[in-house]
């Protein structure tokens, strides 16, 4: 899917366009606020989803913008644990929400890709023998 710049909308001062990159931060937002999301995926270029922080949240979303409407396809990685038809169900619920208030634009469609699962890192077992010893 490719982004495609809106169409400005007129007004009676002017013109009005939002640059489909802001609708993809936005998307970014929304899905990572989820639960059970454990970050955004880069897709599987060279066979390796990349785990994602916060600094670059348009990565993993791609959208097509028209004038009226737009149409969203969301990369993410889920965290262990969670039910994943749960997690995207709540992941399209809240980038419709989202994009539809902040923008005015009608979100047609959210898709939501899984593209990895996340196992928290075990905790290391300090013995408490090692924590009682005196040197």
């Amino acid at each position: 899917m490719s982004t495609i710049a809106a169409d400005y909308e007129k007004t009676e001062i002017g013109t009005i366009q939002i640059a489909p990159e802001v609708i993809e931060v936005i998307a970014g937002l929304a899905a990572v606020e989820v639960e059970g999301v454990a970050g955004m995926s880069g897709g599987l270029a060279g066979g390796i989803a990349e785990l994602l922080g916060r600094k670059n949240l348009s990565k993993g979303v791609k959208v097509e913008v028209g004038q009226r409407e737009a149409a969203v396809d969301v990369s993410i990685i889920v965290e262990y644990g969670n039910k994943i038809p749960e997690v995207a169900s709540a992941i399209q619920a809240n980038v419709k929400r989202s994009i539809e208030m902040m923008t005015g634009l009608h979100v047609v469609e959210v898709n939501v890709h899984i593209h990895d699962v996340h196992f928290k890192p075990a905790e290391k077992i300090v013995e408490e023998d090692s924590l009682n010893r005196v040197k």
